[in-house]
């Protein structure tokens, strides 16, 4: 993902909008402290209104934290890895777990990128290989093996599964236990 750095006018733009945010949470947290009506917020000692400034940072850092593991969750959902997420956020994949240990679903050990199907009274097994791609291995009904594999991968689990499940349904028995 190219990185994502902002013009100055895109800045200077985010600032004026981030300050017309900040400048209602700051007066409300300032009346709120000191009993005093809203609009009479800047009339305060500098110290005390500088404070409450600071205040309504630390109230917006509170929510843009929980606003990007939102984000996160929501881009892990949709298959984003850790090295994506961390990639994005300019640290690297364990930064990214560590950051948002939830974002992304690991799969339950032991079934990490294996699988078995069983149709057509025959059974196949789906195994992720090390390049990512997956790979599977079938018996039919009718006790034919699948071919050796041949180093054929392909994208997805998916598509391994409906060559697999092809070849579970050419080797299925019929009702009367023929192929």
């Amino acid at each position: 993902m190219a990185d994502a750095e902002i013009t100055p006018e895109e800045r200077t733009e985010l600032d004026k909008t981030l300050y017309d945010a900040l400048n209602p949470l700051a007066s409300a947290i300032r009346s709120r402290e000191t009993g005093l009506a809203v609009d009479r917020m800047w009339e305060a000692d500098p110290v005390e209104v500088a404070l409450s400034v600071l205040a309504a940072w630390k109230v917006m850092d509170v929510e843009v934290r929980r606003l990007t593991a939102r984000a996160a969750a929501t881009a892990g959902s949709y298959g984003a890895s850790y090295e994506q997420l961390g990639a994005v956020w300019g640290i690297t994949r364990q930064g990214a777990r560590k950051k948002w240990p939830d974002a992304v679903s690991r799969p339950a050990p032991g079934t990490a990128g294996r699988s078995t199907l069983a149709l057509f009274g025959g059974t196949a097994e789906l195994v992720q290989a090390s390049s990512g791609g997956w790979a599977w291995t079938g018996r039919g009904a009718d006790g034919t093996s699948s071919p050796v594999a041949d180093g054929t991968c392909h994208a997805t689990a998916e598509e391994a599964a409906a060559h697999a499940g092809a070849f579970l349904k050419e080797h299925a028995l019929d009702a009367g236990g023929r192929p």
